[in-house]
């Protein structure tokens, strides 16, 4: 008997950015619970959407009634809606969780979501299915971590649920209840490696004001290296792919860990390569570099942001460009990849900081950069100072937090010279020593983008 549907709103086949990348990872939340649950005695099935279309699991909603969990993010507030208002067409009680639905709870109770689960998961929903089987959704008082709509019509919401402090005790995620050969053949297709993802640990300390940590906080909880040792054979034994993920927010954030699980790798002859995330201030030691590489780390993210300290400071990154530069041109030296996320418009951004930015970018010179323009997310730092600036042209339902604007700023367009601006100065950097010719055309181009620029300077968000 299933006691819970689970899904989740994103489906590639919407998604034409991602059809152009082909690099799709499963949600390991929604595993990490189904297993969780499973182990618990729950009868759980897993939808998932990701290689699916939508009228699929709308065919599904429609044998309800029962309870379905759907997954939010950022980018699927429609689709959620949509689905939600089917199932509940067709009796199903419908439980919402993620970041999305936790900085907006009252906006999906009121279209329609019974219960919004907001931190983890895990043992929340074992509390509230029997709940619900006992009382229905209108009487789920006392459910930790949990929001919800009373018979009144009134939202409640309960206390804060403590979070899991031993990760080791939660079972692996649940990737047998999905087509995780099909994740991997997809990569392996498109990027000749298969790839499959996992996280060490849960949640982030730091305090970065435009960064949301509505699920886990600021709490920091690492699995024992032991632990992710086995999972890592097992998933080398089961899906034999070439390469993987791992999907921490901050991999080096504790050196003492990462030289025991390299240790214990090593020792187990497990050697696969592997991407991740990290920050430059826990990338300061040569020792640190010499295990990612020795480990098979051929790229490392950093979350660069800004190359203006003034802006670094204001956005409490707690790094310097300084050492954003170091442990880049460290890490390289290493044979690692370093690919950089960098972000413009962020509140009080000037044009000298953002000629900063390219400057870092050219000291640094990352193998690969990003770029996007800030985004208010509800409930952080950056939201709560231009809250009162923030607007959209869309109705709720239809937006997401990437479509909200900042009054006063800068114009899309605007941002887009910048890029211009930025990859001219960089291209032309990069050309100086071998192609002089090809150089002065990038700088010429740079040069066009900054006085486009300058022309649009006057146009702001409205």
């Amino acid at each position: 008997m299933t006691d819970l549907l689970l899904t989740h709103g994103y489906f590639l086949d919407e998604d034409e950015k991602e059809r152009e990348i082909m690099k799709p990872y499963p949600p390991l939340g929604l595993l990490s619970i189904s297993s969780f649950l499973r182990r618990a005695g729950f009868g759980v099935e897993i939808f998932d959407t990701t290689f699916s279309q939508r009228s699929e699991l709308i065919a599904r909603l429609t044998q309800g009634p029962g309870v379905v969990g759907i997954y939010t993010n950022l980018m699927t507030r429609r689709p959620v809606l949509e689905l939600t208002a089917v199932a509940k067409a067709h009796g199903w009680t419908v439980v919402l969780g993620g970041p999305e639905s936790a900085g907006y709870p009252e906006e999906y109770l009121a279209r329609g979501a019974d219960v919004v689960v907001v931190g983890e998961g895990e043992e929340t929903l074992a509390e509230l299915l029997p709940a619900l089987s006992r009382g229905g959704a209108h009487r789920l008082h006392g459910v930790a971590g949990t929001l919800f709509r009373d018979e009144t019509g009134a939202v409640v919401r309960n206390p804060e649920r403590a979070q899991i402090p031993d990760l080791d005790t939660l079972p692996w995620p649940d990737r047998e209840q999905i087509d995780l050969d099909r994740y991997v053949e997809t990569w392996r297709t498109h990027h000749g490696m298969g790839s499959v993802n996992l996280i060490t640990a849960r949640g982030c300390p730091y305090k970065c004001r435009w960064c949301s940590h509505a699920v886990f906080g600021f709490s920091h909880r690492r699995r024992s290296w032991k632990d992710v040792a086995d999972e890592v054979e097992h998933i080398r034994e089961r899906w034999r792919p070439e390469q993987l993920w791992y999907a921490d927010d901050v991999f080096t954030i504790s050196h003492r860990w990462l030289f025991d699980y390299a240790a214990e790798l090593k020792r187990r002859g497990l050697r696969l390569p592997f991407e991740t995330i990290s920050r430059a201030d826990r990338m300061m030691r040569e020792e640190v570099l010499e295990t990612l590489a020795a480990m098979g780390c051929y790229r490392i993210w950093i979350g660069s942001e800004s190359g203006s300290q003034r802006i670094l400071d204001a956005m409490e990154r707690g790094v310097t460009a300084e050492q954003v530069q170091w442990a880049t041109k460290a890490a390289q030296r290493h044979g690692i990849q370093v690919g950089m996320f960098l972000m413009w418009g962020y509140d009080g951004e000037t044009e000298d900081d953002m000629a900063a930015t390219i400057e870092h970018v050219k000291k640094a010179n990352p193998d690969v950069f990003f770029t996007t323009v800030a985004y208010p997310i509800k409930d952080t730092g950056y939201y709560k100072d231009v809250q009162d600036r923030v607007v959209s042209g869309l109705d709720w339902e239809a937006a997401t937090d990437r479509d909200y604007k900042v009054r006063g700023r800068h114009s899309r367009a605007y941002y887009k010279q910048a890029d211009r601006w930025l990859r001219g100065e960089v291209a032309a950097f990069r050309l100086e020593g071998s192609d002089p010719a090809a150089a002065a055309a990038e700088r010429a181009a740079a040069e066009g983008a900054r006085v486009a620029m300058a022309g649009l300077a006057g146009e702001v968000e409205a």
